[in-house]
């Protein structure tokens, strides 16, 4: 079985038609968390990988405040997943970013409020060290994919991805006030989804497409109707697919530079402190606290 997910973001649910490959089969996981979210099996030039498209499966069907992101990475660890590649659609803050190129994060700021962002609710562990952030091999993984690959999208290396609760979009005061604090994209949905994949030992990094200005990063008129009501430029639109479109290769040619290497990083034994002390043991759904007065 395959041990790498790749996890859609924003338009997760409208890629060209056979972006994925061949889907061989649909699992519907029960959690102690709840109900995952549909995680398809595809392959793809001899190459086998799961998908699960985190905001719907025909359209934006679901918020970024309203994922079950636990669900979803005990899904993915149910199903053996060792590696996770996400994406997401921010928003650029930096200057040095515009809407339609690529980015890799390599840190975050986390200002969501209302999401459950541990698995470990109630008990004594889970105090876990936030370094690398992301899964430094895979990152580095698909960063020579990028670099191996055809001309694609410019892509940023590195930089800071601020987390918000959503769903609606940030003030400017909220993005000048990011930019401060040193973000330089503005997303919605990588916390506390890495966070809980590291709980897990899963690895974990994003890739992103960057989407749109932040509010305030630019002067851009208010449109009506428009995409993002005009955080945009006016025929932009298709160069923001264009970098959308090119993540699935980028995932799977770091997927398949990975498959069947042993992982020797933190986020494979970011438990090992609790396992010597005897307070996990080998099977990861003993680790977990179900919330209270659910029974799945």
């Amino acid at each position: 079985m395959p041990r790498i997910l790749l996890l859609g973001g924003s338009g997760g649910y409208s890629l060209p038609a056979g972006a994925l490959g061949r889907r061989v089969g649909t699992r519907r996981l029960r959690t102690p968390f709840g109900p995952a979210g549909p995680v398809h099996l595809y392959e793809r030039d001899g190459f086998r990988y799961f998908f699960l498209s985190r905001h719907g499966e025909r359209r934006y069907e679901t918020a970024a405040p309203y994922v079950n992101y636990r669900a979803n990475v005990f899904a993915a660890k149910e199903l053996g997943v060792e590696r996770i590649v996400a994406w997401s659609g921010p928003g650029a803050v930096s200057p040095g970013m515009r809407p339609g190129e690529l980015a890799l994060p390599d840190d975050l700021l986390d200002f969501t409020r209302g999401r459950p962002g541990t698995f470990y609710e109630g008990l004594g562990i889970g105090f876990l060290r936030q370094f690398p952030v992301f899964c430094a091999a895979l990152r580095g993984a698909l960063l020579d994919a990028w670099k191996g690959g055809a001309r694609r999208p410019k892509m940023h290396d590195g930089g800071t991805y601020a987390c918000t609760e959503g769903p609606r979009l940030e003030t400017p005061a909220e993005v000048r006030f990011l930019r401060r604090a040193g973000a330089d994209m503005v997303g919605m949905t990588l916390c506390p989804e890495a966070f809980l994949a590291r709980e897990l030992e899963i690895c974990y990094a994003p890739v992103v497409y960057l989407a749109n200005y932040a509010e305030g990063v630019r002067r851009m008129p208010y449109r009506r109707g428009a995409l993002f009501e005009g955080m945009l430029e006016a025929g932009a639109e298709e160069r923001v697919d264009r970098a959308r479109d090119a993540i699935v290769p980028l995932a799977l040619a770091a997927g398949r530079a990975l498959a069947g290497a042993k992982r020797d990083c933190p986020c494979a034994v970011a438990m090992e402190r609790y396992r010597r002390g005897g307070r996990v043991g080998p099977d990861f759904r003993t680790w977990v606290a179900p919330p209270k007065g659910r029974r799945e």
